[in-house]
């Protein structure tokens, strides 16, 4: 009988554990020209987002809120009818005279020829044109004798004057105040050159409609279009300051100078996110770092560009 010896197998040889290769340093220069896009991206975007779309969402807010404080104050007859109006104390007592506060609201607007019904505040500045067409302060009100001018924007924050140059002679215009409801009828249209309309007969009134002239955002000038009062004249208050008390910043193509801190101070917020954003990206993964960081740049973009756009033309 034949005898097969067997033989025990041969040891595994030890495995050796990977060694991972070295991870690379961050670099520096690329996280310096990374967040500079960053802040590059989300200022513009944001800019985009706001002129095109958040304001517009604005406009409708603000008019909504100034059309429920009108309709009161119209009730109960405390709307300013010039420069200063009276107020009185929950007895009934009137208190001292007082300057009409821009922002107020002082005129319901209506245009069937361009289809627009928006309420007018008092005041013309960039910040204050935001929420609607402005009355030009050193003006009378609709209604009264004398020119009454109202400004409003060509493309941003609801562009209510955006049709302006689309009326035609004899449009009407409706303007109710707290004196009651005026007639206008248009006269014309006229740019920067063209003759200025005839002087007013005593007791007259005019309308005076003024906006921006170009493409939208890239204004070259301006358009006026003039109205003629048909109704009955309502007595006008007498001026307390005229044009050369107005500040320049509500005067026609102005900027709002006052807009510079603030966004200095959200630029400055939307830097440390930015930076703290790329820090983030070099301890996590890329999609952590933007799903905690994204809505936060967006926030504070938005932020910035709310304050940018009061730098821009008052009439944009």
């Amino acid at each position: 009988m034949t005898t097969t010896e067997l033989q025990a197998p041969a040891p595994a040889a030890a495995s050796v554990p990977a060694v991972p290769p070295p991870s690379r340093p961050p670099n520096l220069g690329l996280q310096v020209v990374g967040t500079a896009f960053t802040i590059v991206a989300v200022l513009a975007i944001g800019l985009i987002a706001h002129l095109t779309a958040v304001s517009w969402l604005q406009y409708q807010r603000d008019q909504q809120t100034l059309f429920a404080d009108f309709r009161a104050e119209l009730k109960l007859g405390t709307a300013p009818v010039g420069q200063y109006r009276v107020t009185f104390a929950p007895d009934g007592t009137p208190r001292p005279e007082e300057l009409v506060s821009p922002g107020s609201p002082v005129t319901w607007l209506e245009i069937p020829g361009i289809g627009l019904n928006a309420v007018v505040v008092e005041g013309t500045s960039g910040d204050v044109l935001r929420a609607g067409p402005g009355h030009r302060r050193d003006t009378v009100l609709p209604g009264q004798s004398g020119t009454s001018v109202l400004m409003g924007r060509q493309s941003a924050y609801g562009a209510p004057f955006r049709d302006l140059e689309m009326l035609i002679k004899d449009d009407a215009i409706y303007a109710t105040t707290g004196q009651g409801r005026a007639e206008y009828k248009v006269t014309g249209i006229r740019r920067p050159g063209d003759p200025e309309p005839p002087a007013l007969a005593p007791g007259a009134g005019r309308l005076t409609l003024v906006t921006g002239h170009g493409r939208a955002f890239d204004p070259d000038g301006t358009v006026y279009v003039d109205a003629e009062l048909l109704s009955p004249a309502q007595p006008t208050p007498a001026s307390r300051f005229g044009e050369g008390a107005l500040p320049k910043a509500e005067r026609v193509m102005a900027t709002d100078s006052s807009g510079w801190l603030w966004a200095m101070l959200w630029g400055q917020a939307l830097l440390l996110a930015a930076i703290a954003v790329t820090w983030l990206r070099t301890r996590l993964s890329g999609w952590h770092a933007w799903i905690i960081g994204a809505p936060v740049l967006a926030f504070l973009g938005l932020a910035v560009a709310d304050q940018a756009a009061r730098l821009l033309p008052n009439l944009l």
